[in-house]
């Protein structure tokens, strides 16, 4: 029995027409500036996964949604939308496929596999119902998600915590040098020091002692080595995680936790094994 996550993130293959552009005759004045204001309306291209959904919601509004309550996909949805795509289409099959897999894999979507749910094509019409083995996949991929969300904010808050320490701990220290101690320096030395003193001393910054010596270094990920479907590291808190790049745009690269999870991260943020 196929999961609901990829029974509608199925792979078609493309087929390109030849260039004709070279056998046909010049154009004329008037075809030249029309071409010209047909290429000054015509919409941008989808540049993120959240772009290319947000077009699939407003193309199929029975099908797909930006918000709200999500519907079951029809199994095979991926050939239906590719076939609808041409050369003049703002997207490609490759975007069509990250949106696919990220919009099947968020908790809105998942939440609407039940047992007895409908299926629906992209006219929105009723195709199949849900049996209870699907229901049962996509409850325990969302429980799963929703526990490596959890555990994510409380490693970044961790981190916080750890940053402020660090912080407050530096400015403590620098304080303490540049100001000058007058009881000592007008007092002459007796030749012992206190233990008391120097432990003190010792412990005077210990958030600034607090070090991760136990992790090994990670090297960055290498432009070459970032591109969609490659395994990377991602820091979220104290470990590393695995993931899998979904999207590349500019510096922010979005990736799939092993949990399903789905989220933005910069560039500086991935690792690779040194």
């Amino acid at each position: 029995m196929t999961t609901p996550n990829t029974e509608v993130a199925e792979k078609a293959s493309a087929t390109v027409e030849p260039d004709t552009s070279n056998n046909m005759a010049p154009a004329s004045s008037n075809e030249t500036v029309t071409d010209s204001v047909a290429a000054t309306a015509a919409p941008n291209k989808p540049a993120s996964v959240k772009e290319v959904i947000a077009y699939l919601a407003s193309e199929y509004p029975d099908c797909f949604s930006s918000a709200g309550a999500a519907k079951p996909l029809k199994i095979g949805i991926f050939q239906d939308l590719a076939a609808a795509i041409t050369e003049q289409s703002p997207i490609s099959k490759t975007q069509l496929r990250q949106a696919l897999r990220v919009y099947t894999s968020s908790w809105r979507y998942l939440e609407s596999i039940k047992p007895d749910a409908i299926r629906v094509d992209l006219t929105g019409n009723e195709v199949e119902k849900i049996d209870q083995q699907q229901a049962d996949h996509a409850a325990q991929t969302l429980a799963e998600s929703k526990a490596k969300a959890a555990e994510l904010r409380k490693q970044r808050a961790k981190a916080a915590q750890a940053d402020k320490a660090n912080k407050e701990g530096r400015k403590a220290g620098q304080k303490a040098t540049n100001t000058p101690n007058k009881k000592v320096m007008n007092k002459k030395p007796s030749g012992r020091s206190n233990p008391q003193e120097l432990k003190s001393k010792v412990n005077q910054n210990p958030a600034a002692a607090v070090q991760s010596k136990d992790q090994a270094p990670l090297a960055p990920v290498s432009e070459t080595a970032l591109k969609v479907g490659s395994s990377v590291l991602v820091r979220l808190g104290q470990a590393p995680m695995s993931a899998t790049v979904v999207e590349v745009a500019r510096n922010e690269v979005t990736v799939q936790l092993q949990s399903g999870m789905v989220i933005k991260t910069s560039r500086d943020s991935l690792f690779q094994q040194a």
